[in-house]
């Protein structure tokens, strides 16, 4: 059985990873690091874990001895100092953070605000998104997990796009929860602020638009203008994406259905379905995708849990491409539906 371990154990991703990792039945969750809780029992701190995990956090991931893959569940630029070491020690990665999504260093220097400081790993890096670069993560020892609200519309326009029925200019209207967030408490996610209310937020500027389109271009071997207007949700989890694209020929909405399900059809985890809904996949590693005409026009939907297919579930996805286990065990189940 595999060993795998999480760095940064404690944030939402990492909680995830945990919940998903520690009823595995192919894999033994062996190690998870935090700094402040190093010592204590896991389920201490996530008691959702009580009788289900009696491991302890560590301060260092290298405290664990014989790891075959790691989860890096960090911040933003943390994950930099982290893989060097871990590679080359012959350990696979997967990188829930954004350091090794793009491949253009100046690009993540302009939206992330640092330089990307590990030029060797990120040339070897493999996006992970599996319902398009399944035979790369397969054979990667270093997959740079997508972000959530990229993985959403990456689903709903890249078939479109793909199919050269689109124009290539796409506005995304996308909403998510609040859990997308993180921990770190803020003015804008107290309660008496968000809640009952729809804020807009990082218009133009969110980190997720140049992964989008470097993405949607590697697949169509083309390039695409994103506008992105993220908002907020008064949700816990949750996102749902509505994509607006320019035909370029009069189509039915059943034609557009048939792309989507030509795209789709023998996919596990992303179906098409006419009025998708976010209760519909949350707690699941499901996206489902929907579309509508109007005039000359087209809206495409992407919906998700940000925290399953648009975080943990979908590195869980990639760690059994990794390691030779069928894709969707530890993950398959159902959306809570109500």
């Amino acid at each position: 059985m595999d060993k795998v371990g999480i760095i940064g154990g404690t944030g939402y991703t990492g909680s995830e990873l945990s919940r998903m990792l520690c009823t595995h039945p192919e894999v033994e969750l062996a190690a998870l690091t935090s700094r402040q809780n190093a010592g204590k029992k896991v389920s201490e701190l996530q008691t959702f874990l009580k009788g289900y995990s009696d491991i302890r956090f560590t301060e260092k991931i290298s405290d664990t001895k014989d790891l075959d893959l790691v989860f890096v569940a960090t911040p933003h630029g943390v994950a930099m100092d982290e893989v060097p070491q871990l590679m080359e020690s012959g350990v696979k990665v997967i990188d829930l953070s954004g350091d090794y999504r793009l491949r253009d260093k100046a690009e993540y220097a302009k939206w992330y605000g640092h330089e990307q400081t590990d030029a060797k790993n990120l040339k070897s890096s493999v996006y992970g998104l599996p319902e398009f670069f399944r035979s790369k993560i397969k054979n990667a020892d270093l997959v740079a997990n997508p972000g959530c609200y990229a993985t959403s519309i990456i689903l709903a326009c890249t078939p479109l796009v793909k199919a050269g029925v689109v124009e290539t200019d796409i506005i995304a209207d996308a909403k998510s929860g609040t859990s997308g967030a993180g921990m770190v408490p803020s003015a804008r996610l107290h309660h008496p602020f968000c809640g009952e209310s729809l804020i807009p937020y990082s218009v133009g500027t969110h980190r997720h638009t140049p992964e989008i389109e470097q993405t949607i271009g590697d697949i169509t071997k083309g390039g695409v203008k994103v506008t992105m207007v993220p908002q907020l949700l008064p949700i816990v989890r949750g996102i749902l994406s509505s994509c607006y694209m320019n035909l370029k020929k009069d189509m039915s909405d059943e034609e557009i259905a048939k792309i989507f399900e030509k795209q789709y059809g023998e996919e596990h985890f992303v179906h098409y379905v006419k009025e998708p809904s976010i209760r519909a996949v949350v707690g699941s590693n499901h996206a489902h995708v929907g579309s509508n005409v109007i005039g000359n026009k087209v809206v495409a939907f992407g919906v998700l849990d940000n925290l399953v297919k648009g975080a943990s579930g979908q590195a869980v996805q990639c760690m059994n491409l990794m390691l030779g286990i069928k894709e969707t065990t530890g993950i398959d189940t159902p959306g809570l539906g109500v």
